[in-house]
C-alpha cells in the first residue's frame, strides 16, 4: 500500500499518456464560447475501464449469431456478460486508488463494472486529466462543458482505461442525421406521401400482422434534445393506423423528457416503429445525458450495461463522422454493441443522409467520409430508398441521400466478405479506389423507404419528412414482428442479425438495383458516390423487406 501511495504522490512528476490523441478537439460550427468554467463548478466524467475477455466476447457473438452454429440463439444474461467482461481486480484497484488520491469519491458504477461515473470540481478534473481546460459552450439554448485541449492520464493508469467521457466530444447536429430536420425535401411532382398504409402495402404487411406475444418489446433512443409528445402519437394513430390493431401509448420512457415543443425526429421514430411494429410494447430512451459534461449517447450505453431487462430491438438515428472520433472510443463502443448482441438484442442504426460523404483534405484529393456507428461491424445499418413512381406504390430505387460506403477504421467482417467482393467485381462502374477503403466494413446492410413521410408533431400533420431516420424504425418494427412470431414458437430473439442476413443472400428482400447516392462535388466523381446493383451494394445493402418472405426466412431455425 505504501508503494501505491508513493506512486500517486509522484503522479505530477511522471509523464502522462494520451488516451484519445486522434480525437478531434476543435469546436464544431454553431457552438459559441461562453467562457471558462469556474474551478469550483462540478463536472461528471465517465471512465471506461479496460474490459477482460474481449476476444472471447467477439467469438461468443459469432457463435450465437450464426444460424449454422449449434450455439445459435443461446444468449447470455447481463449478469453472465458481466462475469465475462468485468475489469480485473487490478484495473479496478488502480483506477479507484488514482481517483481517491485526488479526492474523487462520489462515483457509481454499472452492473458490468466497466464504467465509472464520478462527480468532481473542475479544479480536480483539470488536475486529474493533465492538459485539460474546461470551457462552457452554447448552441440553440443548449449548454455544454468541454475541454478545449487534449487530456492525458498517468502512464500506469492509462493501461487500465479506454477513454474518459465528457471531456472532448461534442454531440453532432441534427442535420448530420437527417435532412428532414433542417427543412423537408419537397418532391418536384405531387406525392401523397408515405404513411403506415403505404409501408404496409409496399412491404406486404396485412392488418393481421401485429404483435401478440406478451414478452416482446422494441425501443427507440434519442440523444439530441429531442422529445416526443404522447398527444402527437395518439393523433398520428387516429389519422393513419385505423386499419390495424395498435397501441397509442409508449410503455416506458427511460430518461428525462424535456418540455417545450416536440422534436420532428423523435415524433417520426416513435410513430413509425409503433405503426410498423404495431401492438408491440415500446420504450423510449430519451436524452439521458442531462448534465452539461455528460455525453448522451454514452449515457445510453451505460444504461444498457445496468439494465437486466431491455427491449429486443433498438433503433437509433444518430451518427458522427468516423474521422472526428478516436479509435479507442469507437472500439470500446463496439465492445458495448457486442455486449448487447450476445444478450439477443438487435441494434439498428441509420446509415446517415450524406450519401458516401465527403472529406475535403487541404492540398490533397477528396475522399469519401464514412459515419459511425453506421460503420460498426456489430450493428445492422439501414439505408434509404424512394419510390420509382411518385404517384403510386411501385418498386423502389436509391434515395440519393442514403448513407453508405466503407469504414476507414474497421476491417471487413467475415460475414460480408463474399457479398462485398462480388459487388466490387461486378459490372457497375465504381468511384476511383483512392476515395474509399475497399477492405473496410461496408454498409448499409439493408434499407427501407426514406422519402416523403407524414409525421404528426405538435398536433400538426407534416408531410415530406425524409431521411434514413425514417427507414430505420420501419425496419426495426418489421424485425420486432418477426421476433413476435419467433417468441410464439418458443424461439429466441433474432439478436445480432447480420451473420444470418448475409447468409440469406437477399432472400426475403426486394433487391434495389437503380440509382446512386451523392458524394464529393469535384472533377473526379462529380457528386456521385456508389450505385445500386443486383444483390448487395453500399447504397441499399441487400434491399428492402418483403415481410412474408422475410418472416419465412427468419421465423424459424434449423433443427
Amino acid at each position: 500500500m505504501r508503494v501505491i501511495a508513493f506512486f500517486f504522490l509522484c503522479v505530477c512528476l511522471v509523464h502522462g499518456e494520451h488516451l484519445e490523441l486522434d480525437q478531434v478537439v476543435s469546436v464544431p460550427e454553431g457552438w459559441l464560447h461562453d467562457g471558462r468554467v469556474s474551478p469550483l463548478e462540478e463536472v461528471e466524467l465517465t471512465f471506461a475501464l479496460k474490459q477482460q475477455n474481449v476476444d472471447k466476447l467477439q467469438e461468443l457473438l459469432a457463435l450465437v449469431s450464426d444460424p449454422d452454429s449449434q450455439h445459435y440463439g443461446k444468449f447470455l444474461t447481463l449478469e453472465e456478460v458481466a462475469s465475462l467482461v468485468r475489469p480485473s481486480q487490478l484495473t479496478e484497484k488502480v483506477v479507484q486508488t488514482w481517483l481517491q488520491s485526488h479526492g474523487v469519491t462520489r462515483c457509481h458504477t454499472v452492473l458490468t463494472r466497466d464504467f465509472l461515473q464520478c462527480s468532481m470540481t473542475v479544479q480536480v478534473a483539470e488536475t486529474l486529466l493533465s492538459g485539460t481546460e474546461f470551457h462552457r459552450y452554447r448552441r440553440d439554448g443548449q449548454t455544454l462543458v468541454r475541454s478545449s485541449s487534449q487530456y492525458s492520464v498517468h502512464d500506469d493508469v492509462s493501461q487500465h482505461l479506454d477513454f474518459v467521457g465528457g471531456v472532448l466530444r461534442f454531440p453532432p447536429r441534427g442535420k448530420e442525421i437527417s435532412k428532414g430536420w433542417t427543412g423537408a425535401r419537397h418532391s418536384k411532382s405531387f406525392h401523397l406521401g408515405v404513411t403506415p398504409a403505404t409501408l404496409r402495402a409496399r412491404y406486404n404487411l396485412t392488418a393481421a400482422d401485429v404483435g401478440t406475444a406478451a414478452n416482446n418489446s422494441q425501443a427507440v433512443a434519442q440523444f439530441l434534445e429531442q422529445f416526443y409528445h404522447p398527444a402527437d402519437l395518439a393523433e398520428f394513430m387516429s389519422l393513419f393506423a385505423r386499419e390495424f390493431k395498435h397501441l397509442t401509448e409508449v410503455e416506458r420512457v427511460v430518461g428525462t423528457q424535456g418540455g417545450g415543443k416536440a422534436g420532428l425526429e423523435a415524433s417520426l421514430d416513435v410513430e413509425y416503429i409503433m405503426s410498423t411494429g404495431a401492438n408491440i410494447s415500446t420504450w423510449v430512451f430519451t436524452n439521458p445525458g442531462r448534465h452539461e459534461s455528460q455525453e448522451p449517447f454514452l449515457q445510453w450505453m451505460l444504461l444498457l450495461s445496468n439494465m437486466s431487462a431491455v427491449p429486443w430491438v433498438h433503433t437509433i438515428s444518430y451518427g458522427d463522422d468516423e474521422d472526428s472520433l478516436s479509435a479507442s472510443y469507437m472500439n470500446r463502443i463496439n465492445n458495448e454493441f457486442m455486449k448487447a448482441g450476445v444478450r439477443g438484442i438487435s441494434m439498428l442504426f441509420a446509415s446517415g443522409d450524406s450519401g458516401a460523404g465527403c472529406r475535403h483534405l487541404p492540398k490533397e484529393q477528396n475522399v469519401f467520409r464514412p459515419s459511425f456507428p453506421a460503420s460498426s461491424p456489430y450493428v445492422t445499418t439501414v439505408g434509404g430508398t424512394s419510390f420509382k413512381n411518385p404517384f403510386k406504390v411501385t418498386y423502389e430505387v436509391t434515395d440519393y441521400i442514403s448513407g453508405g460506403g466503407f469504414s476507414n477504421v474497421f476491417a471487413m467482417p467475415d460475414y460480408q466478405v463474399s457479398a462485398v467482393k462480388a459487388f466490387l467485381k461486378g459490372k457497375q462502374s465504381l468511384p476511383p479506389e483512392s476515395y474509399y477503403n475497399a477492405s473496410g466494413r461496408a454498409y448499409p446492410d439493408m434499407a427501407a423507404l426514406s422519402d416523403n413521410y407524414w409525421v404528426v408533431t405538435n398536433l400538426v400533420p407534416i408531410p415530406w419528412v425524409s431521411g434514413t431516420s425514417a427507414s430505420t424504425p420501419v425496419v426495426g418494427g418489421i424485425l420486432s414482428l418477426i421476433n413476435d412470431q419467433r417468441f410464439l414458437k418458443g424461439l429466441p430473439s433474432l439478436g445480432f442479425l447480420n451473420p444470418r442476413l448475409y447468409k440469406l443472400q437477399g432472400t426475403g428482400l426486394f433487391d434495389v438495383t437503380e440509382g446512386c447516392h451523392l458524394s464529393c462535388l469535384d472533377d473526379m466523381v462529380e457528386g456521385q458516390g456508389f450505385c445500386a446493383a443486383p444483390a448487395w451494394d453500399p447504397v441499399t445493402g441487400w434491399g428492402t423487406p418483403n415481410y412474408p418472405d422475410l418472416l419465412t426466412a427468419l421465423g424459424k431455425d434449423r433443427g
